[in-house]
C-alpha cells in the first residue's frame, strides 16, 4: 500500500527516526549528504544538507529518537526534524 501523506508532485519524501545519541545518531547526518550526493548534488552542497540535519537535532532530548523527513521540492530539499511535539525545519538549495 502506498502511502500519500506529504506527497509532493514531482518529488519524494524519505522517512527514518534516529536515536539521539549514540552510535546510530550518526546516521541521520550521513544518510542526509548521501541523499543528496544521489540527487545529483554536488559534493559540497550535499554536505550542508549533513551539517542541516545535525543543526536540526541540536537541543533535541538526547533519551529520545528524532524522526527525519527529507522532502525534495524542485530545486530545494526540505528535511524536517520532530521528537514529541516539536518540530523543526531546514532547507536547502540543490544548487549553488
Amino acid at each position: 500500500m502506498t502511502e500519500t501523506t506529504g506527497a509532493v508532485h514531482n518529488g519524494f519524501v524519505l522517512r527514518l527516526s534516529v536515536p539521539a545519541t549514540g552510535e546510530l545518531s550518526a546516521l541521520g547526518p550521513e544518510l542526509g549528504a548521501k541523499l543528496a550526493e544521489q540527487l545529483g548534488v554536488a559534493p559540497p552542497i550535499a554536505a550542508t544538507v549533513g551539517e542541516a540535519v545535525t543543526a536540526l537535532a541540536k537541543g533535541f532530548d538526547t533519551a529520545r529518537d528524532i524522526s527525519f523527513e527529507f522532502h525534495k521540492n524542485g530545486p530545494e530539499l526540505h528535511v524536517d526534524a520532530t521528537q514529541g511535539e516539536t518540530k523543526r525545519r531546514a532547507t536547502v538549495p540543490l544548487t549553488a
